[in-house]
């Protein structure tokens, strides 16, 4: 499975809206400037966000996204599904018709292999991520550049 561009952006555009959440909503166009990813590309896949109720727009002044839901309630699974994104390792989006209409000698593993790769993002919340150290850094470090407020891992849900 090779994640696109389209799942990458997703979990970071909903990483940083976790990470400010609390504080304000965040309009698109700050996400945009930070994380480097166009406008247009964060309102596609923020209407699939938003359809899947995982984020709900705020308009008027000062409005912008939040999260639908506790940051510590959101899988990093669900928002990859949300964006059409598969968690899949086989051929054959697992049909089992893999090779000429039946399964093939590698279906298992790879079948195998996506389990996991499901299970581990859906055991992952943008709640824990946002309070990884790491992460915690670069958010800093993305706030001094742009004048954003982030959240402290104290007040992180």
């Amino acid at each position: 499975m090779r994640l696109s561009t389209k799942g990458r952006y997703a979990v970071t555009a909903m990483i940083d809206l976790a990470l400010h959440d609390e504080v304000r909503p965040v309009a698109l166009t700050d996400i945009a400037e930070t994380q480097k990813i166009s406008v247009s590309y964060l309102e596609q896949l923020f209407a699939r966000l938003r359809k899947n109720r995982l984020v709900k727009g705020m308009r008027g002044p000062g409005g912008g996204y939040r999260l639908a839901r506790p940051a510590s309630e959101v899988t990093i699974a669900e928002i990859i599904a949300a964006v059409d994104e598969q968690i899949d390792m086989t051929r054959c989006a697992g049909k089992e018709d893999c090779q000429d209409g039946e399964k093939c000698l590698t279906h298992e593993l790879w079948a195998d292999l996506s389990k996991q790769l499901y299970d581990f993002l859906h055991g992952i919340t943008l709640g824990q991520i946002v309070q990884w150290p790491a992460v915690q850094k670069v958010a800093v470090r993305q706030e001094a550049r742009h004048g954003r407020g982030v959240q402290t891992t104290k007040s992180v849900a």
